[in-house]
């Protein structure tokens, strides 16, 4: 699976995601009067009352002069026969080499603001923003979020036509939509399809939520708007899916209630404020749900808790299942990190965890994320099971490896077929507790499952490149 590399980065798809709470930050009304909103919400006056018969044509007709064309130049990397002094001596000095770079964008504030992907516009040393009516002007970032893929340019030109924004929660599967832009530099493109999926994890980072369309979304289209049949804004065009570069009816936007905040505050500061809470979670599986005494899978299962971090100071500790936060229900693990998005750095807020079986509220200060604070993601467990050749992790044999951690049971191999393997227990991973007991040898390993009860899944906690992750072994 690859993708043109002018429109997004390879997509490494995954059936889940680890997902590292850091969250982004504070995010309504930042710097601009209420009277003076940075964009619309008002439906297109044209737009048919019902989502299953929308008039194409005039919505086309009243929406593409708002959708612009992003060219950008920036300097390539100099290759290292170019930067040699003996290579230069006889050649001389080799200019820089530049590259272009074509994308799409839809303007929000007839003063000019526009958005479209950072993707689109990282490393310019130019960017030319042409607009519906022929003119090409240059534009400025205001700023950038490579977090979100979003970015947010300015123009010098008033009185131009502007695309309201929607609300992408209240999309449906199978609602009719419309992307415009600007495939393979074909201006003005516009294509329709239906919302295939909504909250899409592509393996893109802890914000993950990406609506899914077979709208046909080219190399080019990147930055662009998703339309619904109101004439609204529900969602920017940021990748495909795809074998040939083109488009085979995969393609995902980011939700537009997810840029709203990112684009206020890059609007008035020119950078986003994230919140951190210091928690590693992951998602619930059935068996994982079971192990840790809940009736269901809903909530974020916590893998780790930073030392020092506000999740520490608010008593949160491994193995806790977050299911509300600031008064919303996690249903899933990736609710988690947007629903810490939206709090202001520095707010006090509640935490409903179950441990041990038995509901518990807990009062967290959101602090604020250095970047050097993020963990890696890892992917979810698959579906649970045993059958493992496993080996005493003693100090010794951990210098040898080159592993971090110094104790536990160093899994040295996987049965086809296993229990382990079905589980999703790999080679290399260390396995730390079973049945929230540590182990330290595999003589610990083997009592710890003859005294598990039988027909339950046993239930563990592995570090695996230096990363928690629980594991629930089926019976």
């Amino acid at each position: 699976m690859t993708l043109d590399p002018r429109f997004r980065r390879r997509l490494p798809l995954a059936a889940g995601l680890v997902l590292v709470l850091v969250a982004l930050g504070a995010a309504f009304g930042y710097g601009r009067a209420a009277t003076t909103p940075l964009w619309s919400e008002q439906p297109i006056a044209v737009a048919p009352a019902t989502v299953t018969a929308p008039d194409w044509v005039a919505l086309a007709q009243a929406l593409k002069p708002a959708v612009v064309n992003v060219s950008m130049k920036r300097a390539a990397q100099a290759t290292p026969e170019a930067l040699d002094p003996f290579f230069q001596q006889f050649f001389g000095r080799v200019p820089p080499r530049v590259q272009r770079g074509l994308g799409s964008g839809f303007v929000i504030n007839a003063d000019g603001y526009v958005v479209t992907n950072n993707h689109v516009v990282d490393g310019a040393t130019e960017i030319r923003v042409k607009l519906a009516d022929g003119r090409e002007l240059a534009g400025r970032v205001v700023g950038r979020d490579p977090r979100t893929d979003l970015a947010l340019l300015k123009v010098d030109a008033h009185g131009l036509p502007t695309i309201p924004l929607g609300d992408s929660a209240a999309l449906k599967v199978g609602e009719p939509v419309m992307a415009i832009g600007n495939p393979f530099g074909l201006e003005q493109t516009v294509t329709t399809g239906i919302v295939s999926a909504t909250g899409r994890v592509i393996g893109e980072g802890p914000y993950d939520d990406f609506i899914q369309t077979d709208a046909s979304i080219n190399p080019g289209n990147s930055g662009g708007p998703l339309i619904n049949a109101r004439g609204q804004v529900v969602g920017i065009n940021t990748a495909i899916v795809s074998r040939s570069g083109g488009s085979v009816g995969i393609g995902f936007a980011i939700p537009v209630n997810l840029a709203k905040p990112v684009v206020s505050q890059l609007a008035s500061a020119g950078h986003v404020t994230r919140g951190w809470l210091g928690v590693g979670i992951q998602p619930l599986t059935a068996d994982l749900a079971k192990s840790f005494r809940l009736s269901q899978t809903d909530g974020a299962l916590v893998t780790s808790v930073n030392a020092g971090s506000p999740a520490a100071k608010a008593g949160l500790k491994q193995g806790d299942v977050i299911v509300e936060y600031d008064g919303r229900p996690v249903g899933r693990a990736g609710d988690l990190p947007r629903a810490v998005a939206e709090t202001p750095v520095g707010r006090a807020v509640p935490v409903k965890v179950v441990r041990d079986g038995k509901p518990l509220t807990l009062t967290a200060t959101v602090g604020r994320l250095e970047e050097a604070r993020e963990a890696k993601a890892e992917p979810a467990p698959g579906e649970p099971a045993l059958g493992v050749t496993a080996r005493t992790l003693t100090p010794t044999v951990a210098q040898q490896l080159g592993l971090r951690e110094q104790r536990g049971v160093l899994v040295v191999g996987v049965n086809d077929g296993s229990r382990a393997e079905a589980a999703g227990l790999k080679a290399g991973d260390i396995i730390a507790e079973v049945d929230h007991r540590a182990v330290a040898s595999v003589e610990d390993l083997q009592q710890a499952l003859r005294r598990h009860p039988a027909g339950a899944p046993v239930l563990m906690l592995v570090q695996r490149d230096g990363d928690p992750l629980w594991l629930a072994v089926g019976a």
